[in-house]
């Protein structure tokens, strides 16, 4: 038998966290609706890809200036936006596949 050295532990404490993310995601979906993947464009005019981007850029700008602006919520926020972006990315390449 394998000795687990705790990878079992890993996994599950991964899968856990994923779950969050994407409940977390979900929530904000249902507050905002689908405004990150589907933009108003009433200020902003760029790709949902773009906006995105540019709430990363902000969101790590924060971080790297503000002392202390690193917390749980924080990473739970770039983490979100960044499956977002991926999400973004996955769309436009299908939509360039049917092109």
């Amino acid at each position: 038998m394998q000795r687990d050295d705790g990878r079992r532990a890993t996994r599950n404490a991964i899968r856990a966290k994923c779950r969050e993310v994407g409940d977390l995601l979900v929530k904000k979906n249902r507050a905002y609706g689908n405004s990150a993947l589907q933009p108003l464009g009433i200020f902003s005019r760029g790709t949902a890809e773009a906006q995105l981007r540019a709430r990363i850029d902000d969101k790590l700008s924060r971080i790297k200036n503000m002392e202390g602006a690193f917390g749980e919520n924080d990473i739970m926020d770039l983490t979100g936006y960044l499956v977002l972006l991926m999400i973004a990315r996955d769309k436009a390449n299908e939509k360039d596949k049917r092109r």
